[in-house]
This record gives C-alpha cells, sequence and structure tokens, in this order.
C-alpha cells in the first residue's frame, strides 16, 4: 500500500506547540481532489497543504490548500508553513520563491524558519451592518469601536470588526446567530494606535473553524481595511503586527507590512516563523470517483 511524507508544523510562532498547527504533505501529485479531503479530514486540522510540482511558469512549486470541507484558493499559514517546509527539506531552495496556487502567483521569501509572503491584489467592499457580526462573536453595540466593517482581503476575502480593545478577549463565537444571519466568519479586532498593534480574533464557522489560533489571510486583508478606515497611513510602506490564538492557548505573532497609495493599499505581506512538530508516513486513501 502506497504512502506519503508529511509534517506537522507550527506557524506564526517560535516555539513548539504554540501558532497554528499544519499538515504538510509531499508526493500528492497523482491524488484526486476527494482523495485530498480525504487526507485532510484524518489530519482533522483547520488546513492542509500539498506541496507539488509547479504547473505554471516562473513558479517555484504549487500548493493546494484544504479545510475539513472544501479547497481553498489561498490561505496564509499554509503558504508560510509550505514555503519553509519545503526548502528545509530540500524540495526547492530557501531565497525568492513563487508559489502556484489557485489565487495565482504568490511572492514568497524564505530566510532558515522564517517566511515572508506576499499577498494577492487588495480588494475592499462596502460598509456592512455591523449588528450580525456583533451577534456572531458574542459581542454587543456597546462594544462597537471605530469605523463600520467592510469586507477586504488579498486573495481570500473576510469582514473586519473593529471593537473597543477589552471587548476581544471577552468575544465568542455565536455559531446559531452565524448560520440565522448567513455570515461564515468575521475577524474581530482590538487596535492600539501607539504600537500599531492589533489584538485580534478570527471566528471561521463557514469553513468548519470555530476560532482560528492565527490566521495569515486575514492578516494580509487588515492592511488593507485598516489604511482604509484611516487606521494607518494612505501613502507608504507601514508595519503592523497582530496577537493572536491567546484565547485558546496557542499564542502567535504575525508581522505585516502594507504599501499604500493614494489613500488605498496596493500591496501587504504577512512573516512569521515555522516550528516543526512531527514527521511520518500516511497511507493514500483509496480512490472515490
Amino acid at each position: 500500500m502506497s504512502s506519503l511524507s508529511y509534517e506537522i508544523v507550527d506557524v506564526f510562532t517560535d516555539r513548539p506547540f504554540a501558532g497554528n498547527p499544519l499538515a504538510v504533505v509531499f508526493g500528492a501529485e497523482a491524488l484526486a481532489a476527494a482523495q485530498l479531503l480525504a487526507l485532510t479530514r484524518e489530519f482533522n486540522l483547520s488546513e492542509t497543504v500539498f506541496v507539488l510540482p509547479p504547473s505554471r511558469a516562473g513558479a517555484t512549486y504549487r500548493a493546494r490548500i484544504c479545510t475539513v470541507d472544501r479547497e481553498l484558493p489561498f490561505a496564509g499559514h499554509p503558504s508560510v508553513g509550505a514555503a519553509v517546509t519545503g526548502s528545509r527539506r530540500g524540495a526547492f531552495p530557501a531565497g525568492d520563491l513563487v508559489q502556484e496556487c489557485g489565487a495565482g502567483l504568490l511572492p514568497v521569501s524564505v530566510t532558515g524558519d522564517r517566511a515572508i509572503l506576499t499577498g494577492g491584489t487588495p480588494t475592499l467592499g462596502g460598509e456592512l451592518d455591523p449588528a450580525p457580526l456583533l451577534a456572531m462573536a458574542g459581542l454587543t453595540e456597546a462594544d462597537l469601536a471605530g469605523p463600520a466593517p467592510r469586507m477586504a482581503g488579498c486573495g481570500l476575502d473576510f469582514p473586519y470588526l473593529l471593537v473597543r480593545p477589552d471587548a476581544v478577549a471577552r468575544a465568542a463565537v455565536d455559531v446559531a446567530a452565524a448560520r440565522r444571519h448567513g455570515i461564515g466568519d468575521v475577524v474581530v479586532v482590538g487596535w492600539h494606535p501607539e504600537q500599531r498593534a492589533a489584538h485580534v480574533r478570527v471566528f471561521g464557522v463557514g469553513l468548519g473553524v470555530p476560532e482560528d489560533p492565527a490566521t495569515g489571510s486575514a492578516a494580509l486583508g487588515l492592511g488593507v481595511w485598516l489604511v482604509a478606515a484611516g487606521l494607518l497611513p494612505g501613502d507608504g510602506s507601514t508595519a503592523y503586527t497582530i496577537r493572536q490564538g491567546a484565547e485558546i492557548h496557542r499564542p502567535s505573532t504575525l508581522e505585516c507590512v502594507v504599501t499604500a497609495a493614494g489613500g488605498a493599499a496596493v500591496g501587504v505581506t504577512v512573516a512569521g516563523h515555522v516550528v516543526p512538530v512531527a514527521r511520518g508516513e500516511i497511507i493514500v486513501p483509496p480512490f472515490i470517483g
């Protein structure tokens, strides 16, 4: 019976058993989508990434990213984890890489156990009614702070809800409210302007993740939203830091830079460390077609 090599790594942390755990699987290029999903469900983590040979000119490798429910075009912690793990194993050299994924060709720079990921083209939606988002996060109108919520992203869009900093720790996902309002996810943000730092919680019930400990794709979109909201400069490059995951015992740090021009984000990067914690072989699921 054939098998595939895999590693479990923790992303956006410099120590094991923190950050966001990820399964990185190698050698799955001949597998069908149903088999990739079967493997992802077996690992039962928020996401699994399959590192494959590239199929497009200019790419260093191809990443297919799955949750237990579906394949995603892009996600942050699988992209960072794939780049560092693949280079450490010798699948490709460290340095300036190009990841092929559903969101296109994305630059990734790897130095040692750290990677800097450049997101896709920034997108920004219109203002949203905060009431459903507050309900999903288990908060009230009294917790709301600052500019209206909006969708934003750099390959994967999220709704950003700015609340009083003290409210972030009190947030608790209300799955019934999410279903009632038809909301799949919400990024709850407490902003500290003096440090240019955010305390973030990401509730993703629509992806089968009640709470994510470190969300690179949401970190990228946050930069787009912060510039649009006037909380970061509208011109030049500005660093900001995200703290996430402490409430679920997986503290994480995401280091970001947003570049803006004329009051709008034109590019965002997110960086973090990757720590290996386990490795092994997993059998190939039978084809289901």
